[in-house]
């Protein structure tokens, strides 16, 4: 065994039971957001929105539709992606079309009235999206296009961000023929929304900000950062990639309540410095 697949095997072995507990969580909140929200509304995303399609156009259960296609792109998994990615789909694919199933009569104790369908839809894609993250957070997924994702992105030389536009962007155009404009642009909303709040549960809310500075008031902006904010700060070398120039830059961690004040304090004193400011959604360790 190597030193890369002990460090995997000590991850995975940390909190295990809270772990799964996540994992169940998340597959419920998938499959009751589903049940209640997508499928009643005609909304297609991945490949329950199949499920959805082939429901409605020929009556098949959307579970059924969902088993069939992840298993399917399971076993495309394994010979195109090997074993080592493919194992961990493995669980999640198949438990949630079981979890879809488990969960089809939630559908009679919800009953939203004359509830705009652009709300139930938000709903929906808010629970999802916390589902989906709770899923990705416990290390597991649920296969689907995600699978698709990483083939075309190994055989097709793409990013994923690029491969997901294509693979969950057809299925996301067959809503257009099916089910017509307004269920399109329904999807596209929801699928946005997942986005969103997979990242929040994953990442969590951003409490501070990475600032890297470059400056030629290097000197004063550090005093500044240091006394005035009182925050620390640490000075990275760096060569310019035009000019092969020797460059400093200043690397400071600065709370988000704390934002305008590091902004300002640096354009003030220096109004043509150059920096970058990024979300820094963790910060852990002394330096």
């Amino acid at each position: 065994m190597n030193k890369v697949d002990s460090v995997l095997r000590e991850i995975y072995k940390k909190d295990r039971f809270v772990r799964y507990a996540f994992f169940l969580l998340g597959l419920l909140l998938l499959s009751v957001s589903y049940n209640i929200f997508i499928l009643p509304n005609d909304i297609v995303y991945g490949v329950g929105g199949l499920g959805v399609i082939f429901y409605r156009t020929m009556g098949i259960d959307p579970s059924v539709v969902i088993m069939v296609s992840s298993v399917l792109l399971l076993v495309l998994s394994y010979f195109m992606l090997g074993w080592s990615q493919t194992r961990n789909s493995i669980v999640g694919s198949l438990l949630y079309p079981v979890f879809i199933k488990l969960t089809e009569s939630f559908t009679g104790y919800f009953d939203f009235g004359g509830t705009e369908v652009v709300v139930t839809v938000i709903c929906g894609s808010i629970l999802c999206g916390f589902g989906l993250g709770f899923v990705f957070k416990s290390g597991f997924t649920t296969g689907g296009t995600d699978i698709l994702n990483q083939i075309f992105s190994k055989y097709f030389k793409v990013s994923i961000g690029r491969a997901m536009l294509f693979t969950d962007g057809v299925i996301v155009l067959l809503c257009l023929f099916v089910f017509g404009f307004q269920k399109f642009i329904y999807s596209i909303i929801n699928m946005y929304l997942i986005g969103i709040m997979t990242d929040k549960v994953v990442l969590g809310i951003s409490e501070s900000k990475s600032f890297y500075i470059i400056t030629e008031h290097e000197t004063d902006i550090k005093k500044y950062i240091l006394n005035n904010l009182s925050h620390g700060v640490t000075v990275l070398e760096a060569r310019g990639g035009y000019t092969g120039n020797r460059l400093k830059v200043i690397m400071c961690i600065i709370p988000t309540r704390e934002y305008f004040k590091a902004k300002e304090g640096i354009q003030t004193i220096d109004p043509n410095a150059f920096f970058l400011v990024t979300d820094a959604y963790e910060v852990s360790g002394v330096k």
